[in-house]
């Protein structure tokens, strides 16, 4: 019997849903392909129960400021379990509307339960099926990335997907890893009662992104008491007694750090092993990550690849987005259809929170742009100062010749939500004055856009709260 589709998506999480929804609206038939539980890493291990968690350590953390200027608190510690518990209830509920439901609800969306792989140009085999197809998305995924650290297979160790499964608080908790999972993960922890050592190989936290507002983050969390040791390369691991054990290298000679549970955040690595890509011509990078040109394809034809199985931008909204252009190139092939990555916004849910748009100063100039620009503290924002919440930068980079805005890096208070106001600048290509000249509300955190931009031509110090 020949299998009634039209185009078959490996993975069900949220790259290869949007894909299947765009589809299903151009009227394509759609088979699904997925090995574990339905709606992949962002609702089941990532953002959803990451930041159910964060929010809730924030409010935490929220209180016992609140306490300084007054505002007591009858503190009884942490519910641990009532606070798992709420998570799972947040994923159940997500997992169920926005996934299950959508799945029974839309018609010529089909899913199948397993692993599939390639086994020749054209086929993929899933419990014993061979299903054939002339297109096909692939949207695995990626997969906490492990290092070769000495002592490391031989020792327990928490990844981002089980450091979020724990049912009870821990201790203590050393981080090997200085990146988004890392900073995430333990800001909250340590927000909860844990006591969270960070250990970084290299010289500063995420060395990707523009120094200002990472250095400016860094010691908002060295002030909230985590320790962050930078230039740690790490020698080995090793389980001793009830603790955990990590050496590293710092100034020149081993320091031993201890803690009772270790977690592992180095990145991401692509789900791309074990799928028969090599059967069917799907060129990889040296990391294993699927090659992909503008449009999603990949070397193979009628393959194309989407989400962090390809590396890039590997965030949930960047991945949908490159799940839909994969499925307007196949289904209309001349649509030109590609991803403008400068204009996609990003965030890391640290507090404060540090957002990203655009070009670094530095991916300008290799663009070949004659680059201005601007930071400014995030104590200069009146509003700032209402919250109580001072700590930040917002740097600026500019095309000197014209005054476009390349790119809006922050480290604030809500910055995830600030930083959409920015990518609307930079997609539809304002300038540094069209920003200065538009009014915000007074006081606001997203204010401090605007004076930001006016400090490239003036000193903010010296304007009033209502100056133009």
């Amino acid at each position: 019997m020949p299998d009634n589709h039209d185009i078959v998506i490996l993975g069900s999480g949220s790259t290869a849903f949007a894909a299947a929804l765009r589809a299903q609206s151009l009227g394509a038939r759609v088979l699904m392909i997925e090995k574990s539980v339905l709606g992949g890493t962002c609702i089941n291990w990532g953002c959803i129960p990451s930041k159910t968690l964060i929010q809730a350590a924030q409010f935490y953390q929220e209180a016992r400021l609140g306490a300084r200027i007054g505002l007591g608190i009858n503190d009884k510690g942490v519910d641990f379990a009532a606070l798992t518990a709420h998570r799972e209830t947040v994923v159940n509920y997500l997992r169920q509307s926005k996934y299950l439901d959508v799945l029974h609800n839309t018609p010529g969306l089909e899913l199948v339960k397993g692993t599939g792989r390639f086994t020749a140009p054209g086929t993929v085999e899933v419990v014993g099926r061979q299903v054939r197809g002339d297109k096909f998305l692939i949207a695995t995924g990626g997969l906490p990335r492990i290092p070769a650290i000495p002592g490391l297979e031989q020792t327990p160790y928490l990844t981002s997907r089980s450091a979020l499964l724990l049912k009870t608080l821990p201790e203590s908790l050393v981080i090997i890893g200085g990146g988004a999972i890392a900073l995430e993960l333990g800001q909250m922890y340590h927000r909860l009662g844990t006591r969270v050592t960070i250990l970084e190989h290299g010289p500063r936290l995420l060395p990707a992104l523009e120094a200002e507002p990472i250095l400016a983050m860094a010691e908002a969390l060295a002030d909230e008491g985590m320790t962050i040791v930078l230039s740690a390369p790490i020698c080995f691991v090793a389980q001793q007694g009830e603790a955990i054990v990590v050496e590293a290298e710092v100034e020149g000679r081993r320091v031993a750090f201890a803690g009772e549970k270790l977690l592992v955040a180095v990145g991401t690595a692509p789900a791309s092993a074990g799928i028969g890509l090599e059967k069917v011509g799907v060129e990889l990078d040296d990391k294993g990550f699927i090659r992909v040109d503008g449009q999603m394809r990949t070397s193979a034809p009628g393959i194309w690849a989407a989400g962090d199985v390809v590396g890039g931008m590997m965030i949930a909204t960047v991945g949908a987005r490159e799940g839909i252009v994969a499925v307007d190139s196949m289904l209309n092939p001349g649509c030109g259809c590609t991803m403008d990555y400068p204009s996609i916004p990003m965030a890391i849910f640290t507090d404060p929170e540090v957002a990203v748009v655009g070009y670094s100063e530095e991916e300008a100039l290799k663009a070949g742009f004659t680059v201005v620009t601007n930071t400014m503290p995030v104590s200069a924002i009146p509003k700032a100062h209402v919250t109580g919440q001072t700590r930040g930068a917002i740097k600026m980079v500019a095309d000197k010749a014209t005054g476009r805005l390349l790119g809006i890096h922050l480290s604030c208070q809500r910055g995830a939500d600030v930083i959409n106001e920015a990518a609307l600048a930079i997609r539809f290509k304002l300038t540094v004055e069209d920003l200065a000249n538009t009014l915000h509300v007074y006081p606001s955190i997203g204010e401090g856009l605007r004076l930001c931009a006016q400090g490239f031509s003036r000193d903010i110090s010296r304007l009033s709260c209502c100056a133009e």
